[in-house]
């Protein structure tokens, strides 16, 4: 037997704000009705719906207007990382979700790391990422990742390339013992 609730406020894996919603009456008895979550569905609550979806209507537009400004924003920016190398080129390390985020941060944009749809970046050159801001809204960022390569090995390009000699294999002494 199921009891009808609306939901007051989003109930995460429920539902969001006037949703009229089916749940077990202990559910509804014991943890929504008494945290101010939801309240019992009957005729006279009929009005506090209305007031509620309205609410809900308007907050979702502040949240798209939002989300809209902040994306307008992040598309304007270029990140720049520089990461250092071994001497074949290969980097130590990579450009993370996390990363981002806190550069994003430095910056006044404070975006969660779990909003960046970026794969660990690992190859020098430009590079972009996508950021969701939810309500189907999403950003785009550039990421410039630059090399710093070792001394030595900047050294080695400047100066001629020279083939080094390679020390001769030992041969294996046959011996032909009967």
């Amino acid at each position: 037997m199921a009891l009808e609730v609306i939901l007051k406020q989003p109930v995460y894996g429920l539902g969001a704000e006037a949703d009229l919603v089916k749940v077990k009456p202990g559910y509804a008895r014991n943890f929504l009705i008494p945290r101010g979550l939801a309240v019992t569905a009957t005729a006279a609550s009929k009005k506090f719906v209305e007031d509620l979806k309205r609410k809900r209507a308007a907050r979702e537009a502040a949240e798209l207007n939002d989300a809209n400004e902040k994306a307008t924003a992040l598309n304007k920016i270029t990140l720049t990382f520089q990461m250092e190398a071994n001497e074949q080129g290969k980097i130590f390390g990579a450009v993370t979700a996390q990363d981002i985020s806190e550069r994003l941060a430095t910056l006044g944009h404070a975006i969660e790391k779990k909003k960046i749809n970026a794969k660990p970046i690992k190859d020098e050159g430009d590079h972009e990422v996508t950021i969701a801001l939810g309500h189907g809204v999403n950003a785009k960022v550039k990421i410039v990742l630059q090399i710093n390569k070792p001394e030595a090995a900047a050294e080695e390009e400047e100066a001629p390339k020279k083939k080094k000699a390679r020390p001769a294999k030992a041969k294996a002494a046959e011996s032909a013992e009967a």
